[in-house]
């Protein structure tokens, strides 16, 4: 079991709970909660422990958030596209083409790097290593949702080639 595998386990993500991820409206608030955390951790120099509530709000929201919109059956959107193509990862990596996995293990990378930007910025108390790596890690993200997306596409049923076994 590697890390992706645990975060999924941690956040219980079942079948209908990846349906219910797959919601463009899931996707879109999971990102809009990435300014959101920063903002209430940084509001620990403006409240002080206090800030303690919006940080409780904002990690809540992140565990609710999967199960908080209607499922989606048939992904017509992008970021649809991409929750159903990662899911698709999760399952089967050795379905995932050794392209996918390269770029993936970049974006990997890239997020661990900006994840120590934002660490050091909102330690240090720094606007740009903390706005920064919030970029990088956004840019990131879209990134691998793309790959994901495209992977959906090859791997549909129907799709030549598909995995439609490996998807349901």
């Amino acid at each position: 079991m590697d890390v992706t595998d645990r975060i999924a386990k941690t956040f219980h993500m079942d079948d209908e709970a990846w349906r219910r991820h797959a919601n463009p409206w899931s996707v879109w608030t999971r990102f809009a909660a990435v300014p959101a955390l920063l903002v209430a951790i940084w509001s620990r120099t403006w409240i002080g422990w206090w800030s303690l509530l919006p940080i409780g709000v904002v990690v809540a929201w992140l565990f609710v958030n999967p199960r908080a919109f209607p499922p989606v059956e048939h992904p017509e959107s992008w970021a649809s596209r991409g929750i159903y193509g990662e899911r698709v990862w999760l399952r089967d990596r050795d379905r995932v083409p050794p392209d996918h996995r390269a770029v993936l293990r970049l974006l990997v990378l890239l997020g661990l790097v900006a994840f120590g930007l934002i660490v050091w910025g909102l330690v240090a108390l720094r606007v740009w290593p903390t706005v920064f790596g919030a970029t990088v890690l956004i840019l990131a993200q879209l990134w691998r949702i793309d790959r994901f997306t495209r992977l959906w596409e090859n791997a549909r049923p129907g799709a030549a080639g598909g995995a439609g076994a490996a998807t349901r």
